[in-house]
């Protein structure tokens, strides 16, 4: 029987089997903005540490519908970044642009268990696509995360808690601790560039009810700052009645600078006190220089000659937790500001024309001269706002010219221990009526308010750049590198 000649099957096209194999990838979806968010004048990054270990960044959209401005905050990250407290915080200025590339920030966090964390954030707002919607729609809270943000490891300088962080460049951190240590680390590899070591105090003078173990002194970096041309750095210290000015060219000392008994007995600091200024940060009124040394219940402002030029709070004394300047109307129009126990923000004037002389006494000597008071321009927040509890910290941040108005504002982030963001606009106007009338009135305008409900310790916040043309979410421009355990073992053989 003959065999049966099979049919010839037709062809298969396999370019269809073979485009069904490859993993395409899905469109991105641009939700246009709403009406409110279209006209958002600036947008904000926010970061807030805790003591429940919980570092927490949102932005903050400030919209300005109808001539009514307000803020609308969403979520970019949340999550637990130390194993206990977080102490301090600080951004550096943002990466040099370049044509088709996205801009970055890097952010530190300090904390009670010895660790620095370094992270990168993107500095462009993040964009509202479909994925987004989604996780937004899921989510109590408007969620808006960012794929440029990652961490980039741990530095492992010092050997106690981290105090305070600072870049006072984007090449170098700067990082105190109890330690007694100020590092200052190279941003490019991390490697670990100087140690200025500040002396352990003598155990004189100390109250009867010191907790300090037997044996033990009070010691540490409380707080640091850099003047401007980056050569001067001025640090106070535990169980220290003095400041320690520094030579940042060499990286010594240049000079000590004791607070007199008379003058400490004027900023509440009696025998069973310690006497140690709390924080320390330069400002400039009248075109000089000068810095501000906060005590427990006083500021102590002084000129570059290293003498007392007036004090701050006054007999309302409250105790004070954050000490700023604040420049807004104008280049002549610098303040100090600082946040107390009652949930305000006091703005003071050191103008040597608003200082307020102390009255003569009879038979007081040269040494015992009672010093100035700086005039109460006006107040933020406080019981007639309904903020009753403590602003842990504060950021001041230039605000553009508002539509229509011609003094130019500033937007001020403050957060409180009871878990509340802030979000303040003070202008330029209304300044500059308050010194003119004084009495310390209430100023700024609350655009908007958060609940983290979390602690809060520390805040810091910068303003997002507008997203370049041609510029991708995809990829990594960073300057710095990824933190490995080989940079980290040989930190001490670069510095």
């Amino acid at each position: 029987m003959a065999k049966r000649k099979r049919d010839a099957a037709p062809p298969r096209n396999n370019e269809p089997s073979q485009q069904a194999r490859k993993r395409s990838k899905a469109p991105v979806v641009i939700v246009s903005p709403s009406p409110a968010s279209a006209t958002a004048q600036m947008v904000v990054q926010i970061v807030a540490g805790s003591y429940d270990r919980v570092l927490h960044g949102l932005t903050a959209s400030i919209l300005n519908t109808e001539d009514t401005p307000s803020v609308e905050f969403a979520d970019t990250f949340l999550f637990d970044a130390h194993t206990s407290a977080i102490k301090c915080l600080a951004v550096s200025p943002p990466s040099a642009p370049a044509p088709g590339q996205s801009q970055s920030v890097m952010l530190a966090t300090g904390g009670t268990d010895e660790r620095i964390n370094v992270y990168t954030i993107s500095a462009h707002p993040p964009r509202r696509d479909a994925q987004q919607q989604l996780i937004s729609s899921l989510a109590p809270r408007p969620v808006l995360e960012n794929s440029k943000n990652r961490e980039l490891g741990t530095l492992l300088h010092h050997s106690s808690t981290v105090t305070k962080l600072c870049f006072p460049t984007r090449s170098k951190l700067m990082s105190a601790s109890e330690d007694s240590t100020i590092a200052v680390t190279r941003t490019r590899d991390w490697s670990l560039l100087s140690a200025i070591k500040a002396p352990i105090p003598k155990a004189l003078g100390r109250p009867s009810g010191d907790t300090a173990p037997l044996g033990g002194v009070p010691s540490g970096v409380n707080d640091f700052a850099v003047h401007p041309s980056m050569k001067l750095m001025i640090s106070v210290s535990k169980g220290e009645r003095c400041m320690r000015l520094w030579n940042l060219v060499t990286g010594k000392k240049a000079g000590v600078l004791n607070f007199d008994k008379d003058l400490l007995h004027q900023m509440g600091e009696g025998k069973l006190s310690m006497g140690e200024g709390r924080s320390v940060v330069w400002g400039s009124v009248d075109g000089d220089d000068e810095f501000a040394v906060s005590f427990d219940r006083e500021v102590l402002v002084y000129g570059m000659g290293g003498t007392p030029r007036c004090r701050v709070v006054g007999s309302t004394r409250n105790k004070v937790h954050q000490v700023r300047y604040v420049q807004v109307g104008g280049d002549d129009a610098n303040y100090l500001a600082v946040s107390t126990e009652d949930g305000r923000i006091c703005l003071y004037s050191t103008r040597g024309g608003d200082l307020q002389q102390p009255k003569a006494e009879e038979g007081a000597g040269k040494k015992h001269e009672r010093v100035a008071t700086a005039m109460l321009v006006g107040v933020l927040g406080g019981r007639e706002r309904g903020m009753t509890s403590r602003i842990k910290d504060f950021v001041i941040l230039s605000g553009a010219t508002a539509a229509g108005a011609k003094a130019k504002h500033c937007i001020v982030v403050s957060g409180s221990s009871d878990g509340k963001l802030g979000i303040w606009r003070l202008t330029g106007a209304e300044m500059s009526t308050a010194h003119a009338t004084g009495g310390g009135k209430q100023v700024g305008k609350l655009l908007g308010s958060y609940e983290t409900q979390n602690r809060i310790t520390c805040v810091t916040a910068f303003e997002m750049i507008p997203r370049p043309e041609g510029a991708d979410d995809e990829g990594s421009e960073e300057e710095g590198e990824d933190l490995t355990d080989e940079d980290e073992d040989n930190d001490d053989k670069d510095g």
